[in-house]
């Protein structure tokens, strides 16, 4: 696995250790950041708050079970009480808000879902928080981390995403998004507490549940599997390794300013047929023996998504300008990576490929 990229902080600025917690933090991009923040700020007390719904994983930060400074909780962030509970007990200064629904198919076919827990569960948060901001007497924050999907669809030739672009959410998912972005926007300007937005482009790396389109690529052509292509594939995503953003939300944390929205993009927009040329091509590389060999054979082109967003592109320029952060990991070293993770990780993603995970694909 990459090493995370050097943050620009300095250590000797930090003078208290903080208390932060991690909703979501057994879910792809919270076990990455929290071990990412765990190896950086080793002082820093974490409790991960996690529901351990089917993209939450116990096992994804079982290195960290026992030792000092962490805690697990399984639980719901709708659950006000317990979460007045954990930000009372624990002395909790600092909030990074990982939690929710994110895959755009599971919010078509349950919407519900993704209200309550995006929408809802932001808002419990964010009213626990503002009792308890009241309570104690130093710095910290409100972090939500987004999604760029809030911003809708691009056309080819229009510009990426900026900090300033309206927000036109098309998929229930987005639209819950949206709704949890506004929020907290809103907690900051009427009670001044103090939240930062991030909105990220797709992420991609280790730990990843397998029905995104990188993991599920990868270990269909393990399996000899078809791979399936929405539409045409000529869907354009930017793709973000998961390690630059830790990075990039460490910096924000430190060095954002309150109640401000920062862009977190990878610079990477690939059409979806050329990524998974790209996983095929690797894995016929790296793969001593695969079931269907070239991958590429077991390319299929199945019925276009409702509501498919044609292209994202994130201007990642506030942040870099403001803040000094960009990616360090290329694409091609970033996707070789996390090809090789899934390959040397069986043990990790098997147990994950149920008989309701197979139905649902």
């Amino acid at each position: 696995m990459v090493e995370p990229m050097k943050s620009s902080i300095n250590k000797d600025e930090i003078f208290q250790p903080r208390q932060l917690l991690v909703t979501g933090g057994a879910g792809f991009i919270g076990s990455n950041f929290v071990r990412y923040w765990r190896d950086r700020y080793p002082s820093d007390r974490i409790i991960v708050l996690d529901a351990l719904t089917y993209a939450g994983n116990r096992g994804n930060l079982a290195d960290l079970e026992g030792k000092e400074g962490f805690q697990f909780v399984q639980g719901n962030i709708c659950d006000r009480s317990l979460v007045d509970r954990l930000l009372q007990v624990e002395n909790i200064d600092t909030i990074a808000h990982f939690a929710a629904e994110s895959h755009v198919d599971r919010s078509i076919v349950e919407p519900d879902t993704f209200i309550q827990t995006n929408i809802v569960g932001t808002f419990t948060l964010l009213e626990a928080y503002r009792q308890h901001w009241n309570q104690i007497a130093r710095q910290g924050v409100f972090l939500h981390v987004s999604t760029d999907e809030v911003y809708g669809s691009l056309l080819p030739n229009e510009p990426a995403f900026a900090e300033t672009t309206p927000y036109a959410p098309n998929s229930p998912y987005s639209a819950s998004k949206a709704g949890s972005d506004h929020l907290v926007r809103s907690y900051h300007h009427t009670y001044g507490l103090p939240t930062i937005i991030t909105n990220c482009s797709n992420n991609y790396g280790s730990y990843q549940f397998p029905e995104k389109l990188i993991p599920l690529i990868c270990i269909n052509i393990l399996r000899g599997k078809s791979l399936p292509v929405y539409g045409d594939g000529e869907n354009i995503r930017d793709w973000l390794y998961v390690n630059d953003h830790c990075a990039a939300l460490d910096i924000v944390i430190h060095q954002g300013k309150v109640g401000k929205t920062y862009n977190i993009g990878g610079n990477n927009q690939v059409r979806n047929i050329d990524l998974v040329n790209m996983l095929c091509q690797l894995i016929d590389e790296l793969a001593p023996s695969l079931p269907v060999r070239p991958s590429n054979q077991l390319i299929t082109f199945v019925k276009d998504r409702l509501g498919h967003d044609r292209r994202y592109a994130i201007d990642s320029n506030k942040i870099k300008t403001e803040l000094g952060w960009t990616p360090s990991v290329t694409f091609a070293e970033g996707l070789r990576q996390t090809v090789d993770w899934y390959l040397t990780h069986q043990d990790w993603w098997m147990p994950l490929l149920s008989t309701e995970y197979q139905d649902y694909c």
